[in-house]
Parts: C-alpha cells; sequence; structure tokens
C-alpha cells in the first residue's frame, strides 16, 4: 500500500486474523483530540486522562456494525475529585468532557492514581443500537490503575471477551496525541454474545496477547509509523492478516440552537418563563464544547 493511501491521525484501522478467531482495532488522535481539549482549559492531568478516554471511545466505537450506533463511556462518582468524564462516539463523531472539582485537584499533586481522582467510582460503557433501537450496557467498579485497564475488566466481566487494550497519551506539547490498540479473542465469531465458556488461557488468544502486548508507547506516539505498519510489525508472521478503515474522525459535539429549541418546546410556557432570565432568554451552556445557547421564545 502506498505512503499515501496508508492511514495516519483521527481514522481508526479495523483488522482482523481470522484464523486465530482474533479481531483489533487501533487509532491515533491527533487534530481532533486538539479540539476537543481545546473547548476547556484543563490542567495536564486532565488532559491526559480525558486522551485515554477519548481513544477508548474511538476504539469502542470502533467495534459498532450499527453506522449511526453510538457508544457512550461513563466514570462517575459522587464524591471523588472527578465526579464525572463522559466521552460518546457516533458515526465518527467524538466527543468528551470533563466535570471537576479545580481545588480539590491541586491538592492532590502533578500524578494522582485514578483512585485518587474517582474514589471508588464505576465504569459504564453503553452500546446503543439505532437500527434495531436495542441498547447493550455494562456497569463495572473502577479498578486498575487506569481507564484502559478497567475497560479490559468491562470486557471480561460484562461481555465474556477476552480483550487486550494498550493506550499511550502525551499532551504535554503544543499538539497533543494519543494512540489505542484493542484486541479481542472471538471463537464463536462477531455476532456470538454466550461465550460463559471464555477462556483466557485459550493457547490462540495467549498468543495474540502476547503479539499486541508487545506495541511500545513510542509505536502508539509515532506520526511518521502508519496504522497499518504498526498492525505489520505486530502480526507479520500471521498467515493472513485483513485490514479496513473506519471513518475519519471529528469533534462531534451536536449541539445548536434548533435542538435545544426542541427539547425546551417540550416543556409548558409557564416553565419556560421560570428558566428565563431578566432579558427572556433561556441560556444553556453546553459542557462539551464551552459555548452558550440563549434561547428566546415569542410570546
Amino acid at each position: 500500500m502506498a505512503e499515501s493511501e496508508e492511514t495516519g491521525f483521527d481514522q481508526p484501522l479495523l483488522f482482523t486474523v481470522p484464523h486465530r478467531d482474533a479481531r483489533g482495532r487501533v487509532v491515533r488522535l491527533g487534530p481532533v483530540l486538539d479540539t476537543v481539549l481545546g473547548a476547556h482549559a484543563y490542567p495536564l492531568v486532565l488532559r491526559n486522562l480525558l486522551a485515554e478516554a477519548l481513544v477508548l471511545a474511538a476504539l469502542l466505537g470502533a467495534l459498532l456494525k450499527d453506522a449511526q450506533g453510538q457508544l457512550t463511556l461513563q466514570v462517575q462518582n459522587g464524591d471523588g475529585v472527578i465526579d464525572l468524564l463522559v466521552c460518546d462516539y457516533r458515526a465518527g463523531e467524538l466527543r468528551g468532557y470533563v466535570r471537576h472539582d479545580r481545588a480539590r485537584l491541586d491538592e492532590l499533586g502533578p500524578n494522582p492514581s485514578l483512585h485518587a481522582l474517582f474514589g471508588d467510582g464505576f465504569l459504564a460503557i453503553t452500546f446503543d443500537l439505532a437500527s434495531s433501537g436495542e441498547r447493550y450496557q455494562g456497569i463495572v467498579p473502577l479498578e486498575g490503575d487506569t481507564l484502559a485497564a478497567a475497560c479490559e475488566s468491562y470486557f471480561f466481566q460484562s461481555e465474556q471477551v477476552p480483550t487486550l487494550i494498550r493506550v499511550a497519551v502525551d499532551c504535554s506539547g503544543a499538539n497533543a496525541v494519543a494512540g489505542g490498540l484493542l484486541l479481542q479473542h472471538l471463537p464463536d465469531g462477531e455476532e456470538g454474545r454466550d461465550r460463559l465458556h471464555v477462556r483466557l488461557d485459550h493457547p490462540e488468544w495467549e498468543h495474540m496477547a502476547v503479539m499486541g502486548g508487545s506495541v511500545r508507547r513510542e509505536e502508539l506516539l509515532d506520526s511518521a509509523l502508519s496504522l497499518e505498519a504498526l498492525v505489520w510489525r505486530l502480526f507479520h508472521e500471521e498467515r493472513e492478516v485483513r485490514v479496513d478503515r473506519g471513518p475519519m474522525l471529528v469533534r462531534g459535539c451536536r449541539c445548536t440552537s434548533e435542538y435545544y429549541r426542541q427539547v425546551l418546546a417540550r416543556f409548558g410556557a409557564d416553565e419556560r418563563r421560570e428558566m428565563e432570565n431578566e432579558a427572556g432568554a433561556i441560556v444553556i451552556d453546553c459542557a462539551f464544547c464551552s459555548r452558550q445557547f440563549d434561547i428566546v421564545f415569542e410570546v
């Protein structure tokens, strides 16, 4: 494949290794990451955390077969320094937001643990399938040192799918970069959901996990290394590796004045008047993109 045709920033690469019953997703975020992070003046620790979550959302979203389906990743806890982290993916649109107590965050120092940030939080992952209206959700305790480790636990506990996830993040420079690899073992095929007999010691999975786990941080972040070349480095000894590109990723805040007007129109006139400010406008703040919308209804 010519260099100009290879996959770089902001587009997931999908791959399967058929004879190993494995599938994978790999992505490297660049400009879209800068756009999402730029909506708020996050300190570095939160920039890195949100970047990791956005990589995970892109990887998990790339698992969706429903083109208009939505993946939502949410970490929440009522008494943590961070009380909400949410990211979602839909049809190539990616967005995310962190709500936190800045004063308490400053007290933690430069490298707080995941538990210090969230306390006894939980991770919820939701797949909404637009074509059928079905929803799949799993909730697991937020355990491990990273969000990636918590996602691995989710797949094992809720989906019964052996999963390896690696994420690397660098938000310290002028341009943020974050990359990730997701690898799964699906001995019953991609459509199978009853996997209670799942085995982490399956020889095919052990082999794939060793190969995928050898990926280095530098490889995930290296903009000069295409995603095809990265997959080739990891799995070039396999009999067959099939690759395909996912959609280009963009910042996907879906807020518009018309959307909020339609939502507010569901309320009665008296309820809307109670929401108005002195100028007669209902002010809506979008946490995802840090924009403000003044909605005015004709009397």
